[in-house]
């Protein structure tokens, strides 16, 4: 079955784990392992959707989510993204995640995160943690204390570094490709973009697209991090950038901002951003092309970090990880002719080729 790049249903409160992992795809969860360290606090879970193509690897979400079924639900969901985005992406690695729950603001400290460390060594290499929201590669240095299967660490520590600007990279490839496939080019040049959502990618994305020539337009909730952008670059600032009327609408933040009402109000052409699980519901994506909107799959225009934290596990040189983050580019395009070939949607292109990838394996 391929279904759309984010074909996720609602869950019952009766669906439990199985039910859920199930619902989400005919390809469930290999293993959900849930975690309580008394003495630290620490409440994780993790989720291991595939180990088809290799160990699981995914970032870890440190998030203050409302109860545990909200933690499950988007545990499974990001984990079962993952085994797409790396399969779509070419490397050698399942799909994982894993979210602790708690305010990292408040809650997180070097003993818990050690506490984590010795978690994810429990699993005996199946999963490999990296960073996502809430967490960053200094706080993986002391997760790898206690696990010898944590990347994204800093460059001190043995690691790759802070993976937003390779992010940012693929997202722009990714653009530039949906470019080509809207207006014939593969520039940004002369066409505005609505970035929503300033953190570390959004950042590096507004840098990539200011230097080539687009005009930028930007909201985030943080009044900090619109300050930075604006110090720095020839930025508009906008508080709803869906009602704005950019070429390219970028999300960065997090997910689930193209609703139906999004894609019956946006003005932009293309659809591309950092942002996990963009679309609220699957027929969005329809609704989209229905109106000529060009939405480029998230799982593969944000890929870039996980093609940097894979260099790691292969033992890529920088020089080599780089260019297979630039070949986001080539990836879309090939998605868009899949496509146009098929007749399907740009995600059910992007689910068929990593399907078959998974399949082969």
């Amino acid at each position: 079955m391929t279904t759309s790049a984010l074909d996720l249903p609602e869950f019952t409160t009766s669906d439990g784990v199985f039910g859920r992992s199930a619902r989400l795809t005919d390809r469930p969860h290999e293993q959900v392992v849930f975690h309580h360290d008394a003495a630290t606090g620490l409440r994780a879970i993790v989720a291991i959707h595939s180990t088809a193509l290799g160990p699981a690897l995914g970032g870890t979400r440190f998030y203050p989510y409302a109860d545990e079924m909200s933690a499950l639900e988007d545990v499974l969901r990001l984990s079962w993204g993952m085994t797409y985005k790396a399969a779509v992406s070419g490397v050698n690695l399942g799909g994982g995640k894993a979210v602790i729950i708690g305010d990292p603001k408040m809650d997180k400290n070097d003993e818990l995160l050690a506490a984590y460390g010795r978690f994810v060594e429990s699993l005996g290499g199946r999963y490999i943690t990296a960073a996502d929201v809430g967490t960053r590669a200094e706080d993986l240095d002391v997760v790898g204390r206690h696990t010898a299967h944590a990347v994204g660490r800093t460059v001190a520590a043995g690691g790759s570094g802070d993976s937003s600007p390779l992010t940012a990279l693929g997202v722009f490839q990714a653009m530039r490709a949906g470019a080509r496939t809207v207006w014939g080019e593969t520039t940004l040049a002369g066409r505005t973009v609505g970035v929503e959502g300033l953190g570390k990618v959004g950042y590096e994305l507004v840098k990539l697209l200011v230097a080539d020539g687009a005009e930028v337009i930007v909201a985030d909730v943080n009044p900090a991090a619109v300050a930075r952008v604006v110090d720095e670059f020839p930025a508009q600032v906008t508080d709803n950038v869906v009602a704005s009327s950019a070429d390219v609408y970028a999300p960065c933040a997090l997910g689930g901002t193209l609703t139906s009402t999004t894609a019956a109000h946006l003005d932009a052409r293309l659809v591309c951003g950092a942002a996990n699980n963009q679309l609220a519901q699957p027929e969005v994506e329809g609704l989209l092309g229905k109106r000529g909107i060009v939405w480029v799959p998230d799982y593969v225009a944000n890929a870039g970090g996980l093609i940097q934290v894979a260099g790691e596990v292969d033992g890529s040189a920088a020089d080599v990880v780089r260019t297979r983050v630039e070949s986001i580019f080539e990836r879309t395009a090939e998605i868009f002719d899949v496509s146009s070939t098929l007749g399907v949607t740009p995600g059910a292109a992007a689910n068929r080729i990593a399907e078959r990838r998974i399949d082969t394996a």
